[in-house]
Order: structure tokens, then C-alpha cells, then sequence
């Protein structure tokens, strides 16, 4: 049977943060558009996330365009909350996600951008792909996890730590995610541990009750070096030394860091503290599973019930779109996100690691996005 056809002016891939903040600004500028969203919600990537995260970056800074979040919602808001502001940002925008629409193709065609679902083609002047990282979890394949006879899991299939309570439980990673959960994992009284392969930064969420966004904002005029050079101090008095606690410390700074690796430190909201305490144990890369457990880089080794996998997300827009060679890096990351790719008509946004926080950076881009359009002749 073939497909129906549609055509539009502009075409949005993703209904969570960055599709979402795109449509109200592509509507605010009059802008004719579809979105489209493969599940049968918003926000599909906020609601797999465990149920203890919170925004790691303060409200007032991670609304998105032309809707500040509530102000009975506390400084840093929940899960949840998150969830609950993207819903009533879509109804407030009066935006309708086509939802169940699963993109399998995005390609170019005669100048024109054709996108298929499995019911539709779309045909448009522009596409905008807001799918952001976390379309495919990255899970890696470690020596001797045949033989392991304990659980191991994905953090995307994590929700909290009660399954877990009483048990030894490794985490492998220690990006916010990581150290969030090792905290869960405490707090519902597992013995948790924290496997750490490559040096890291830790900054505080908070310094003297100021966010570090709002320091990262001003600190983002200056060079990234600079910047680090002139907050070391601080962060030494406020984190400490992380080498005494196991920890290996990158030989630059956390902006450094953003802006060379495109990784975000880890925020801390106590993960130093519970491993100061004992409480969260820290062990070098994994060399091999066993059957029990795991032996370290280190010629260490230790019994686990449970492996939780905090190891990051990938893209994935080789899953559909067919130019993808010619508009990411070697590791299928955008070259560009906030501003038209190399391929006309195309844009990302929602992929730019940023030191200001995500939510942040998808408004400013969402706008720039919607500008770019606009001032098009075919806008």
C-alpha cells in the first residue's frame, strides 16, 4: 500500500525538550511546521530517566523559549516536574505532535528534504532533527560477562534503588548519571560502588548558594583555560582533593574539558561526600567480569549482585538519515547544532554540550533555528 504524502514548509523530528522549544519559536515566527514524535507523549526522554533525578541546573535558567517554569517549583525541579512543564508548555503553544510517527528514512531529494514514517512521506523545505543524544543506550561488552551470574542493566532500565536494597551493587561510570544514582543506590541501603576508568572534574552544583550555571554564563566570555585557571582555587577548597579518594583528576580544567571533549564534569549534589564517608567505594576500569564479581585494572577484585551500566548514549542518526557521513563527526555527533549543517535546509539542535546547561542552550538555539528559517526566502 502506498504511503500518504504531506508537505510543509518545515519538518521537526523529536517531541521532548529541543523539539518542543523549536516548534513554539518556528510558531512564534509564523512559520508553517510538523512535528513529529515516535511514542505516544512529550518528553519522551525525561520520562525514562530514574525517578530520583532532578534538573542539575537551576529553573530559572532552563525554561524553554516564551514559557518560564512554575515559580512554586523548587530551585533545581524533579523529574517529574520536568515532565509535567513540557506538557503544559505544549498545550500553552498550542502545538500537536504527531504522535506514533517512527522516522525511518530522511534524505535529499530534488532540493527537497524527504522524510518517511511508516505511514507517511513528508516532503519539506527544511528538517530539523531534535532526537537528541540519547536515542540508543551505549552499552559495552566487557571480558567474561558470559560468566557473570549477578544482574546487569543499562542505566536507561534503572528506576530506583529499592530492587536493591541490601545488595553490593558496582556503577560503571561517573557522569551525572553515575553519581546520582550511586547516591539512589545509598539512600536505599545497597553497598554501592563506582567504577572509574578515566581521570575526571567534579565541580559543585552550588557555590556559596550561587548555581554554577550562573557562574559558568560569566565565565563563558572568557577563554576556557582562563577560566579554569581562575576557578581552580575555588574548586579546590569548596571539592578538595579527588586523588586521595581514588579518583584521578583530568589535567585540565572543567571548561576545558566541555568545550575539548564535549563532556559535562560531574555536578556534584553529594556523590563526594557519601565517598568521603566510605559509603561509595571507588575502583579503577573494569579489567574482566567473573562469575562472582569483577577484577579491576588495578589486580583488584570484588563480589557485586547487580552491575549498573551509566555509560552514555549515543545518537544514532545513522538509524535513519542517509547523509549522515556529511553532517557529524567520526563518533555521529552533529558538526553543527543551533545553525543550518553543511547540508541545506538541515538542521540539529539540542546536540551542542554546553557550559551553560542543555536547557539553556536548546532556547538559544530553538530561536536561532526559527531566525534562520524565517530570514530564508522560501520562509
Amino acid at each position: 500500500m502506498s504511503k500518504a504524502t504531506e508537505q510543509t514548509n518545515t519538518l521537526v523530528i523529536g517531541a521532548s525538550a529541543a523539539g518542543l522549544a523549536t516548534a513554539a519559536c518556528l510558531k512564534h515566527e509564523a512559520i508553517p511546521f510538523i512535528l513529529l514524535e515516535q511514542v505516544e507523549h512529550v518528553a519522551a526522554v525525561w520520562r525514562r530517566h530514574y525517578d530520583r533525578l532532578h534538573l542539575h541546573t537551576n529553573k530559572a535558567l532552563s525554561a524553554l523559549p516564551y514559557l518560564p517554569m512554575p515559580g512554586d517549583y523548587p530551585k533545581y525541579p524533579s523529574r517529574d516536574q520536568v515532565v509535567a512543564y513540557m506538557e503544559t508548555y505544549t498545550r500553552h503553544h498550542g502545538l500537536q505532535p504527531r504522535f506514533g510517527q517512527q522516522v525511518t528514512s530522511v534524505r535529499r531529494e530534488n532540493n527537497r528534504w524527504i522524510t518517511e514514517t511508516q505511514d507517511t512521506r513528508y516532503e519539506s523545505a527544511h528538517v530539523i532533527i531534535a532526537t537528541g543524544y540519547t536515542r540508543q543506550p551505549n552499552i559495552p561488552v566487557f571480558p567474561g560477562q558470559e560468566a557473570f551470574t549477578g544482574t546487569i542493566l543499562h542505566s536507561s532500565q534503572y528506576h530506583n534503588g529499592e530492587p536493591y536494597r541490601g545488595q553490593s551493587v558496582l556503577v560503571i561510570g561517573f557522569g551525572n548519571s553515575g553519581g546520582e544514582i550511586a547516591i539512589d543506590l545509598c539512600e536505599h541501603g545497597a553497598q554501592a560502588a563506582v567504577s572509574v576508568r578515566s581521570p575526571v572534574n567534579v565541580i559543585p552544583r552550588d557555590v556559596f548558594g550561587i548555581p554554577i550555571l550562573s557562574i559558568g554564563i560569566a565565565m563563558a566570555l572568557l577563554p576556557p583555560r582562563l577560566a579554569d585557571v581562575l576557578a581552580a582555587p575555588l574548586m579546590r577548597v569548596l571539592i578538595g582533593d579527588i586523588e586521595k579518594w581514588g579518583l584521578k583528576k583530568l589535567p585540565y580544567g572543567p571548561n576545558q574539558q566541555i568545550r575539548q571533549d564535549s563532556q559535562i564534569p560531574l555536578l556534584d549534589i553529594g556523590t563526594m561526600k557519601l565517598i568521603r564517608a566510605g559509603k561509595i567505594q571507588v575502583f579503577p576500569g573494569i579489567e574482566r567480569l567473573t562469575e562472582n564479581g569483577v577484577r579491576f585494572t588495578d589486580g583488584r577484585e570484588a563480589a557485586f549482585e547487580t552491575i549498573v551500566m551509566a555509560t552514555g548514549y549515543r545518537p544514532a542518526l545513522a538509524d535513519f538519515l542517509a547523509e549522515v557521513a556529511q553532517v557529524t563527526n567520526h563518533e555521529g555527533v552533529p558538526l553543527v547544532s543551533g545553525q543550518e549543517s553543511p547540508l541545506p535546509g538541515l538542521y540539529f539542535c539540542g546536540f551542542h554540550v554546553s557550559p551553560t546547561g542543555m536547557l539553556r542552550e536548546i532556547g538559544i538555539e530553538a530561536k536561532q533555528i526559527a531566525a534562520a528559517i524565517r530570514a530564508k526566502p522560501e520562509g
